[in-house]
């Protein structure tokens, strides 16, 4: 599922038509990554780990974390002191909510090359059908392609939670891959990072966020796919 970014003909005409500074303008400009979702995005430590597999493939100055919020609630030590701490996570949000009002200004206000989420973990907290959910996620896809034609997404099967039934999240994960399929494109590609199995919850600090355990599962699923990513599209 892992495919290139290649540059249209119509890119390569503009490049050529383009005076050197424009072109060395758009060979400079960094790579930009937007980590969207909720709390498991917001208040945790694997976007820090991710971005130290970014440091350590010699990326560090060629991407950055783009989002409105800048934060760093639990104060992650990652191996990287100057990590980028933008994202776009806000705690207690639905995907229903974020794809209806909020994604299409976030991403005029920042935008993106590429996008990695995971949300729904509230949609299911409120009782939302899996069939709105995935329709949320259909709706953001969407929005995302609208502002950028060949963006490039990462979508996180669902963590499991220990306060209730799982039995919505493993409905959700179950739709997932072939929403992802059904959508998929060459120009603007969708993977899926499996974060859900071999999830164990006693990597859940609190019954719903991951500890540091917990982080280091979820970054060793959505790291290499964007690293993979990175790699494709710094070397067109």
């Amino acid at each position: 599922m892992y495919i290139s970014s290649i540059l249209s003909a119509a890119s390569l005409a503009s490049l050529a038509l383009a005076g050197p500074v424009q072109v060395a303008e758009r060979q400079t400009q960094k790579l930009r990554i937007m980590p969207l979702g909720d709390s498991i995005t917001e208040i945790t430590c694997w976007r820090a780990l991710v971005w130290d597999q970014l440091a350590a493939a010699g990326y560090a100055d060629k991407v950055q974390y783009v989002g409105s919020q800048n934060s760093n609630p639990q104060n992650c030590r990652p191996s990287t002191a100057n990590w980028d701490q933008h994202h776009e996570g806000h705690s207690g949000w639905l995907a229903i909510d974020i794809a209806n009002n909020y994604l299409t200004n976030w991403l005029k206000s920042t935008p993106a090359d590429i996008v990695m989420f995971m949300l729904g973990t509230n949609d299911v907290f409120r009782g939302r059908s899996t069939n709105d959910i995935i329709a949320a996620y259909t709706k953001m896809v969407n929005i995302m392609r609208a502002a950028n034609p060949r963006m490039k997404i990462i979508v996180d099967l669902v963590i499991p939670i220990a306060l209730g039934s799982n039995s919505q999240i493993q409905a959700l994960n179950a739709r997932i891959p072939d929403w992802a399929r059904g959508l998929n494109s060459t120009d603007s590609p969708i993977v899926i990072a499996d974060c859900y199995t071999g999830f164990s919850t006693s990597y859940l600090r609190d019954g719903v966020h991951p500890s540091l355990d917990g982080d280091k599962v979820i970054a060793s699923r959505v790291g290499p796919l964007l690293l993979d990513y990175v790699k494709g599209s710094l070397t067109v």
